[in-house]
């Protein structure tokens, strides 16, 4: 399948990550696809294979509990991981952790190279954010409700105030989720988004078809939320794949139902440099 430039199809043990050029100078980094279906029976199987794709022992692949919004974790080298959990290996058959136990937010962050931070998702934006002078890095799970919530803002704010980041020294990389072409959303969205104080923005994510279909872009609004922290244009980086469009090699909830398994989205910091 063709990608946009700047992205780059991979091999890995289970089959085929894609990866950001841009993002890739300073994070190792990846996006998996349905080859791996992060979800059920087999599910622990897939994680230890995630996990030896990006470095790291099992009980140091870090997730998260998404609850849909803009919580942080910080899990500092200095201060020994905080805000991680780091249980001993999985059973046969068994999850790392239980979901449940992770901790309930959409955004983790950290400096430690020893430490990689995942999430996943089945049609909402999987965001991944590196500094090039401090080496901290950040996943962020965005999709509509979290976009409204303003994550990536929340994400690049808290960067700067736990590892001193700042957003001139970002690079971003936007992964594979529903795109504009097929998220068709109610107008109640539009009443969401307003709440949360967007107000002219609205106009550019959300179109109507000649039909009077309601569309929603999240590419475009977490695009452009990055673009007001100070990220410049050329750092952030869109996959343009739809999640719902390729059903050979994403999972879509919206096309698929609660059932589909799901992508995960998995970075790991290389440490300040020198």
């Amino acid at each position: 399948m063709t990608v946009l430039d700047g992205f780059v199809w991979t091999s890995q043990q289970w089959g085929t990550a894609l990866r950001s050029r841009a993002l890739g100078e300073v994070a190792d980094h990846f996006f998996t696809t349905r080859q791996l279906w992060l979800r059920g029976e087999g599910e622990a199987a897939d994680w230890s294979r995630v996990a030896a794709a990006i470095g790291v022992p099992e009980r140091r692949l870090l997730r998260l509990n998404q609850v849909h919004g803009r919580e942080v974790v910080v899990h500092c080298a200095e201060q020994g991981g905080r805000g991680a959990r780091l249980p001993g290996p999985a059973g046969p058959g068994e999850s790392t952790v239980a979901e449940e136990s992770w901790p309930a937010a959409d955004i983790h962050m950290t400096d430690d190279p020893t430490l990689a931070l995942a999430v996943q998702v089945a049609d909402c934006v999987p965001l991944l954010v590196a500094d090039r002078r401090t080496g901290a890095v950040a996943a962020v799970h965005a999709g509509w409700r979290g976009t409204a919530a303003g994550a990536a803002t929340a994400a690049v704010a808290a960067m700067a105030r736990e590892f001193g980041a700042r957003p001139g020294d970002l690079v971003a990389a936007v992964g594979p989720s529903i795109g504009p072409c097929c998220y068709v959303v109610g107008d109640e969205l539009i009443d969401a988004f307003r709440a949360s104080g967007f107000g002219r923005e609205i106009g550019t994510w959300f179109a109507r078809d000649e039909s009077g279909t309601l569309r929603l872009d999240l590419w475009t609004a977490n695009r452009d939320q990055l673009l007001a922290c100070g990220l410049s244009e050329g750092a952030i980086h869109g996959a343009g794949l739809c999640t719902a469009s390729h059903p050979e090699w994403f999972a879509s909830y919206r096309r698929d139902g609660p059932g589909t398994g799901r992508i995960a989205a998995v970075i790991r910091s290389r440490g300040a440099r020198s």
